[in-house]
């Protein structure tokens, strides 16, 4: 398993051997032993899966305040997504950045979000699965997000129109957010 820098400060691609063989294949998904080498000491509490029928489905960009902040491990189990997060950690160099990826279920790639980040994602195909991991349950009271069209940040997703969700397509634009609620 390799953990890869991306250009946001603490966001890392985990690559794992895809081993395949004529029964099928076997993929790694989890070491703590590799996440305790590069200094990480992620708990996962929670497991999570989302299910998208249609093409162009975008979830987010949703984050959690603390005390319940969370760390998550992205993983497409079908389909792709076009995978978004944004840094509201106040005190990082990367404040406000943002950066995109490509999951696919073909790729042995995952997506380590560390605590402070939004995350969100456009499905690429019809029959998406994306499954994750998380260090801190789900708490009504400390969620949050961000419009997927913020101006601010100006993320090109592949989707003009998506579809959202109703929460989603109500969530605030970045100047509206209040800062006190920002990792």
């Amino acid at each position: 398993m390799k953990l890869i820098e991306t250009s946001l400060p603490g966001a890392l691609i985990v690559e794992s051997t895809l081993h395949r063989d004529g029964r099928g294949s076997f993929l790694e998904i989890f070491s703590t032993r590799a996440f305790v080498e590069r200094g990480l000491h992620v708990e996962f509490v929670q497991d999570n899966c989302s299910h998208s029928r249609e093409k162009g489905v975008l979830r987010g960009l949703h984050f959690q305040r603390e005390p319940y902040a969370q760390s998550k491990l992205v993983w497409t189990l079908t389909g792709s997504v076009y995978d978004v997060i944004v840094d509201l950690r106040r005190d990082s160099l990367a404040y406000l950045k943002w950066e995109a990826f490509t999951l696919s279920a073909e790729s042995p790639r995952m997506l380590f979000v560390p605590k402070g980040f939004a995350h969100g994602f456009c499905t690429l195909e019809e029959d998406t699965r994306v499954f994750y991991k998380v260090d801190a349950p789900y708490a009504p009271q400390s969620e949050g997000g961000l419009r997927w069209d913020d101006p601010d940040l100006a993320i090109p997703w592949p989707e003009d129109s998506p579809l959202l969700s109703e929460k989603d397509s109500r969530l605030p634009l970045l100047k509206d957010l209040d800062a006190v609620f920002i990792a």
